[in-house]
């Protein structure tokens, strides 16, 4: 299916990333780095690559094998961040991840939950996944404020999850199916329909060690 055309909401929008985007995310990459290390994703075999060039190669990759889509968001047509639907999964399962990034300069302009809302109604309506999820630091106080802003459902701690900032972390785990937003994420969110307390994350995996 093709994606490369741009989906836009008010002054954001996102779309198929380019290699020409490489020079742009290189640049919010290095320049953002003590903003961004604590949520990036390393390796536990040692350090990852930042070049943008052989990492789009990558992400094109995967999306021409029907693996993900990588996304870049924009605000006012410039490049503001990434946003990648990886770990697509057909048949029985029919689901995919979201992860994403903002640079700091972007970050209090709803960039991203919008961003999160227009790729997962894609994903929903388009490649006609049933289920996206995305999985959150218990740290990350901004990310959190994303899924709870467009009523992703808790659905549990995730113990030492994902290799991030050089270690295995913790993860909270939030999803959606499609019939929860039966007319879309975007739309339930921009008429006020979220539930309120959808992403409420229970006193007993908030404390627990």
């Amino acid at each position: 299916m093709d994606l490369t055309a741009s989906r836009e909401h008010g002054r954001v929008g996102i779309r198929l990333v380019r290699n020409r985007d490489a020079r742009v995310l290189q640049d919010h990459l290095l320049t953002n780095r003590a903003w961004l290390r604590p949520w990036e994703a390393t390796s536990p075999d040692g350090a990852v690559s930042l070049d943008m060039k052989v990492g789009i190669r990558r992400l094109l990759q995967q999306y021409r094998d029907g693996a993900g889509v990588p996304f870049v968001m924009e605000y006012d047509g410039l490049v503001a961040g990434q946003l990648n639907v990886w770990g697509i999964a057909r048949g029985s399962l029919s689901s995919a991840t979201i992860g994403y990034w903002v640079s700091r300069d972007y970050a209090g302009r709803d960039i991203t939950p919008i961003s999160v809302a227009m790729a997962t109604d894609i994903c929903f309506e388009e490649l006609r996944l049933h289920r996206m999820e995305i999985c959150i630091r218990p740290e990350n106080d901004a990310s959190l404020r994303v899924v709870q802003k467009l009523g992703f459902r808790y659905e549990g701690l995730r113990r030492r999850y994902i290799h991030i900032d050089g270690d295995w972390r913790d993860h909270y785990a939030f999803a959606l199916t499609r019939e929860d937003v039966p007319y879309g994420v975007l739309n339930r969110w921009a008429e006020g329909q979220v539930p309120a307390h959808a992403a409420d994350i229970p006193d007993s995996d908030r404390t627990a060690p």
